[in-house]
């Protein structure tokens, strides 16, 4: 049997539903790990730090002082 046969008999447009499979599952992925734009949008953004949060934390780590830390919280409270 020739493989052109069935051509004439409408399945020659048998290779539209693969195609289009296939862009339904690229939006579908889009939609689930971001719409190409590196995957941060509004809704998953990471929060930044407040600077008080940074300075607590330096502090826990004992990467300051407790005169360091006092004198950086006081500078600190003296900008708002």
């Amino acid at each position: 049997m020739d493989p052109t046969y069935w051509w004439g008999h409408g399945f020659g447009f048998m290779w539209i539903f693969p195609v289009i499979f296939l862009v339904v599952f690229i939006f579908f992925m889009r939609g689930m790990f971001g719409s190409g734009s590196g995957g941060n949008s509004e809704n998953n953004a990471p929060r930044s730090e407040s600077a008080s949060e940074i300075l607590d934390k330096r502090f826990a780590k004992g990467e300051i002082n407790k005169e360091e830390y006092a004198e950086m919280k006081q500078s600190l409270s003296e900008k708002d």
